[in-house]
């Protein structure tokens, strides 16, 4: 009896065990798609360590060191004249609606500060048209506040101009009524457009509507009389226009994984857009749909007359002019050429790169460290910035059944037809190049691509930060003509208001592409005269030679791309239109210096064998010739061009 009751308890005992094993396995399958993305990525970040316990040689610290001669130049955006407090009783109110992606939106914003203030009015939070046209977005987000935050935004310009979240009911009601008068102004308007046009109706009527579609609103470059409104330009942009919280969290926790043991880290925005690339006409870099896809865009822009030459042009003379991309292939050669060495950390920037990761083989064969977004978060991290999403409906090709294919062909035809295909599923003939083997018109966008464009914001959001962030950054198409701003200027630019003397590259992509051209026949075996002329002009574009390159060529479409001298100082002796640092900014400087080279001094052990070795090995890449294409051989085995 004893017995039976033992081998009945063991068996209740049995029985709850599997419950709960049951429960345990349903639990880790519910959760092993995240579980599984973070160990990928934890995984990833740690080997990207390679060498990470070791320090730094010379010749490594050469390629992250601040270029000694913008050190004097500080950002200083405050107000140097009389500059006196808006009051509540105005001129009126305006509400502008902004169109175009993550660059235009951002341009646009510090424009209609500027112009609020100009006008004496109150800015009601603009629209971004971006996330308000996508359809089933975060419910806890509306259209400004799914990028920017709201809250810090009006606090932080109170002193410039009055924000405000909403218009007051009686213009709320007008404005639906369409009873304000509404302007469309282009990206050059001047101050005095808006002083004799706009200003009147404001006075008038109480209220504006502005719609900015050209990524802005007001001539990048004012007189300098109105130097007080470039710097309000400056105040907006570095200043108040900070990212959502959330956004700004993950973007650290990112600089965090990139930095691991200390590490540095070079940003790379490729800047293959297709407007831009359609735009120069180099179509003929990229391959089969792509190229066709480039073409198409340029056939729209011509019959909009954004583009008066011919649609079929020589892509490789547009190259030569300096007018095409740097390809991810040549940045990678340059890099090598600059002595990085093929386990830099390299993060890519870019919610859009035209061609997909077809043209990011090379450059990754070179430098396995290259990584992105996708590498650093998780999906549920990335998830979490979309908010709570509506899902979406999937409409699905209707495919005849048989009834309905016998009441429309009859009782017994002959012949029989075909049977139907299979059915085609609307995942299968989503993405912006599916249309292109089967309608000659691009169709319109639907509620999946509005929302991608929306999420691209955010993507942008956090390459921006990383970028920013980045002890070195390489553009791959800045100033690529359009007009427009582009990723990679606004990124130059604000580097250069933050950190005048953190290492940007400005390319001049003429002279690299006449450069690529003396040396087509050995690209990855260059003669030591190829490495030390690409190396010569990578340097210079550091300093000065590159901030004049900038200045004319970048800051007659966007101020915000080279705010100086009109929101920077300098703690040396002005030169030309700088302006002198206040003393307490150069005591604080000075301090900062101070601080800094102690701590590099501690930190800093004496120079031992390796390193001289280090040294050596990088100073024999400009004296010898064989030396240096033996090195070359043995980093690039795995990878011989003529395979």
């Amino acid at each position: 009896m004893i017995f039976k009751s033992k081998i009945k308890w063991v068996a209740i005992g049995g029985l709850a065990l599997s419950f709960v094993s049951l429960l345990v396995h349903m639990f880790l399958a519910n959760t092993s798609a995240e579980l599984v993305q973070y160990n990928v990525m934890t995984g990833f970040v740690e080997d990207l360590n390679i060498n990470a316990a070791g320090k730094q040689g010379v010749a490594s610290r050469k390629l992250w060191k601040k270029v000694k001669s913008l050190e004097a130049l500080q950002p200083y955006a405050n107000p140097r004249n009389k500059y006196p407090v808006p009051q509540n009783h105005n001129n009126g109110f305006i509400h502008a609606k902004i169109f175009g992606g993550f660059e235009k939106i951002r341009s646009s914003i510090c424009d209609l500060v500027t112009i609020s203030r100009l006008l004496n009015a109150t800015l009601v939070i603009p629209e971004i048209q971006e996330s308000t046209n996508s359809k089933g977005i975060g419910s806890e987000f509306k259209s400004f506040s799914y990028l920017y935050n709201v809250d810090h935004f009006i606090t932080s310009l109170r002193s410039d101009v009055i924000i405000v979240k909403d218009l007051p009911p009686e213009l709320k009601a007008a404005r639906k009524r369409k009873a304000c008068p509404i302007f469309k102004p282009q990206k050059s308007a001047s101050l005095d457009y808006y002083i004799k046009k706009v200003l009147p109706k404001l006075k008038q009527g109480k209220l504006i509507g502005l719609v900015v579609v050209n990524g802005g609103c007001l001539q990048p470059i004012l007189p300098s009389k109105w130097g007080e409104y470039q710097r309000l330009r400056c105040r907006v942009a570095f200043h108040a226009l900070h990212f959502r919280p959330d956004v700004l969290a993950l973007a650290h926790q990112m600089l965090k994984r990139l930095r691991a043991s200390g590490q540095p880290y070079l940003a790379y925005h490729p800047g293959l857009v297709r407007d831009a690339l359609a735009y120069q006409g180099c179509a003929d870099l990229f391959q089969d749909v792509h190229t066709e896809l480039i073409q198409y865009r340029r056939a729209q822009m011509i019959k909009q007359k954004l583009v008066h030459d011919e649609l079929s042009i020589d892509s490789y003379v547009q190259k030569v002019n300096g007018l095409c991309p740097l390809m991810p292939e040549e940045v990678g050669l340059l890099l090598r050429a600059m002595g990085y060495p093929p386990t830099t950390r390299i993060y890519l920037a870019g919610s859009e790169s035209f061609g997909g990761q077809r043209v990011m083989i090379p450059l990754r064969a070179m430098y396995t460290n290259l990584v992105d977004r996708s590498n650093l978060c998780n999906k549920y991290e990335l998830n979490k910035l979309l908010g709570t999403e509506s899902p979406l409906s999937v409409n699905h090709t209707h495919v005849e059944t048989a009834e309905e294919l016998k009441k429309e062909r009859g009782p017994h035809p002959r012949p029989q037809p075909p049977p139907p295909g299979r059915r085609i599923y609307q995942h299968e003939k989503e993405g912006w190049h599916g249309w292109i083997g089967e309608k000659e018109s691009e169709p319109d966008p639907s509620p999946i691509d509005l929302r991608d464009k929306a999420h691209r914001l955010l993507w942008d959001a956090l390459d921006y930060v990383v970028s920013v962030e980045a002890d070195a950054f390489f553009p791959g198409f800045n100033n690529d003509g359009t007009g427009s701003p582009d990723f990679s200027s606004l990124v130059m630019g604000h580097r250069l208001y933050q950190m005048a003397s953190s290492r940007t590259y400005r390319p001049d992509r003429k002279f690299l592409a006449k450069l690529f051209n003396s040396s087509s026949d050995n690209l990855y075996f260059p003669k030591r005269s190829w490495t030390v002329a690409a190396r010569d002009h990578l340097h210079n574009s550091l300093e000065e030679a590159g901030l004049k390159r900038q200045l004319l060529q970048s800051k007659l479409f966007s101020f915000l791309s080279h705010p100086i001298p009109e929101c920077t100082c300098t703690t040396m002796k002005p030169i030309g239109d700088h302006h002198k640092c206040p003393k307490w900014m150069k005591d604080s400087v000075a301090k900062s210096h101070r601080q800094q080279t102690a701590t590099t001094n501690e930190n800093e052990q004496p120079d031992d064998d390796d390193d001289d070795d280090e040294m050596d090995e990088f100073q024999s890449d400009s004296e010898d010739e064989n030396v240096s294409n033996d090195l070359t051989v043995e980093r690039d085995e795995e990878m011989d061009p003529n395979d």
